[in-house]
C-alpha cells in the first residue's frame, strides 16, 4: 500500500479539542471555560439576509474571490476602521480566518522553508505550516516581556531558510494587542531580511486598553498579508466567513489558488458576512463591553489570590499561572474533579507549559465560578506535591 502523506502525519491533535471532547462526555455540568467561541449568538440581521439569500435562490457558485459586493464592503471597512485604503481587488473572500491563513501561507512557501510562528500560539498555525511541507519555528512569547515579540531575539532567529513571520494581534492565548512601534519594528526587520508577514488579526474588534492597529499600516513595500474573520466579531463560527489582504503582487495569486483549493466560499454566507458588515453594529459594542466588563471582575478576583496572570488587553482570553510541569493533565484532573474545563497551555506550544487558557466569553458568573475552583484545585494540588 502507498504510504499517507507524511506532512499530513506529522500533524498532531489539539489539545483543546481533546478537553472540548471530554467535556462533552463528562457526567453532570461543566464550567466550560476552554472553548474560544463568541459568548453571543450570530445577530438576527446575519440570519436574515442568508435565508433571504436562499429565498431567491442565490445558491450558486459566486466567483472565487468573493462577491463583487462584500469585496466593496470590506474595502469600505479597512478603510474606515483599520486606517487601510486599498482596493477591493486585494481582498480574497475566505471559509474563515483559518483558511484565510493557509490561504495566504499557500502563495508565499515553498517546501523546506522555515516560518516563525508565536510561542504560545495558535496551535492550527503551525499544522498549516507543516501541511504546506514547510517548518513552523516557534519564537518565545515570554511574561518578562510581557509576551510580546522580542524582536532581537526574532532577528536572531531568522535563518537562510526563513520565509516567513506569523504575528497575532490581538493574541490567542496571551491576550496581548501590538502597538503601532513594535509592528514598525516587526516590519522594518522583514524588510530587512526581505521577509512576508502574516498578520492574524481575527479578533481585532476586541481591545481594552488602546485601539487594535493593523500590522499594514506599517508596511511601505506590500510584504503584509492580513487575515480577518466574521467569526469571533459577528459571532459567526459555524457560517465560516474570513477575508484575507494581500498585496498587489500576490492578490492574483491568491485568487487562483482559491479556485483550486476551495472554488468559492457558500454564496448565501457571504450575504449574511454583507449584512454584518453594513447592518447595525450594536452587538460588536455589547460584546465588547461584555468581555472588559467580565475581564475586570476576573481581574479583581484573582488580585486577591497568589495566582500569576498575563494582563489581557484584547481578545477574549484570560492567560493563568499554574504551578504544574503538565498542564495537559492538569487540566485533565481539574476537569474530571472539579467539572472545570480549560486549555491547556501545553497545546499552545512549549512555551505555554505552565499555563492554562479560559475564555472571557463564557458567562460571568461561569467565569467566577471556575476561577475560584481553579483557585482551590490548584492550592490542594500544590499542598500535596509538598506533602
Amino acid at each position: 500500500m502507498p504510504k499517507p502523506s507524511p506532512y499530513a502525519a506529522q500533524l498532531a491533535g489539539s489539545g483543546i479539542r481533546a478537553i472540548m471532547e471530554r467535556a462533552r462526555r463528562a457526567p453532570g455540568p461543566v464550567v466550560s471555560l476552554h472553548i474560544g467561541e463568541p459568548g453571543f449568538p450570530t445577530p438576527p440581521h446575519v440570519g436574515d439576509a442568508i435565508a433571504e439569500a436562499q429565498a431567491r435562490g442565490e445558491t450558486g457558485y459566486a466567483p472565487s474571490a468573493g462577491l463583487p459586493a462584500l469585496r466593496d464592503a470590506i474595502s469600505a471597512k479597512l478603510a474606515s476602521a483599520n486606517d487601510l485604503a486599498l482596493r477591493s481587488e486585494r481582498v480574497v473572500v475566505t471559509a474563515g480566518g483559518t483558511q484565510a491563513l493557509h490561504l495566504g501561507l499557500t502563495v508565499v512557501l515553498r517546501p523546506g522553508d522555515d516560518v516563525l510562528v508565536p510561542d504560545p500560539g495558535w496551535p492550527n498555525a503551525g499544522g498549516i505550516v507543516r501541511l504546506l511541507a514547510a517548518r513552523p519555528r516557534g519564537y518565545p512569547l515570554r511574561k518578562a516581556n510581557g509576551f510580546l515579540p522580542d524582536v532581537d531575539e526574532l532577528a536572531r532567529l531568522v535563518g537562510p531558510r526563513t520565509r516567513a513571520i506569523l504575528v497575532n494581534s490581538p493574541a490567542n492565548p496571551v491576550a496581548t494587542v501590538l502597538d503601532g512601534p513594535l509592528l514598525e519594528r516587526l516590519v522594518r526587520l522583514a524588510h530587512e531580511r526581505d521577509l512576508w508577514i502574516l498578520s492574524d488579526e481575527c479578533y481585532e474588534a476586541f481591545t481594552f486598553d488602546g485601539p487594535h492597529v493593523s500590522t499594514a499600516r506599517a508596511d511601505p513595500d506590500g510584504r503584509v498579508l492580513t487575515c480577518f474573520s466574521f467569526s469571533k466579531t459577528h459571532g459567526m463560527t459555524g457560517l465560516r466567513v474570513g477575508y484575507l489582504v494581500l498585496p498587489e503582487v500576490l492578490a492574483p495569486l491568491a485568487v487562483r489558488a482559491q479556485e483550486a483549493m476551495l472554488a468559492c466560499v457558500g454564496t448565501p454566507v457571504q450575504y449574511g458576512a454583507l449584512a454584518a458588515l453594513t447592518g447595525p453594529q450594536d452587538h460588536v459594542d455589547r460584546a465588547r463591553t461584555a468581555y472588559l466588563r467580565r475581564r475586570d471582575e476576573a481581574l479583581e478576583l484573582l488580585r486577591a489570590t497568589a495566582v500569576p496572570y498575563a494582563h489581557p488587553a484584547g481578545a477574549y482570553y484570560l492567560w493563568l499561572r499554574v504551578h504544574t510541569s503538565d498542564t495537559t493533565s492538569f487540566a485533565v484532573r481539574l476537569l474530571d474533579e472539579q467539572r472545570v474545563a480549560v486549555a491547556p497551555g501545553r497545546a499552545f506550544g512549549d512555551h505555554g507549559e505552565g499555563w492554562v487558557r479560559l475564555s472571557l466569553a463564557a458567562p460571568a458568573a461561569d467565569l467566577v465560578t471556575g476561577i475560584e475552583r481553579l483557585v482551590a484545585f490548584g492550592a490542594e494540588a500544590g499542598s500535596s506535591r509538598h506533602a
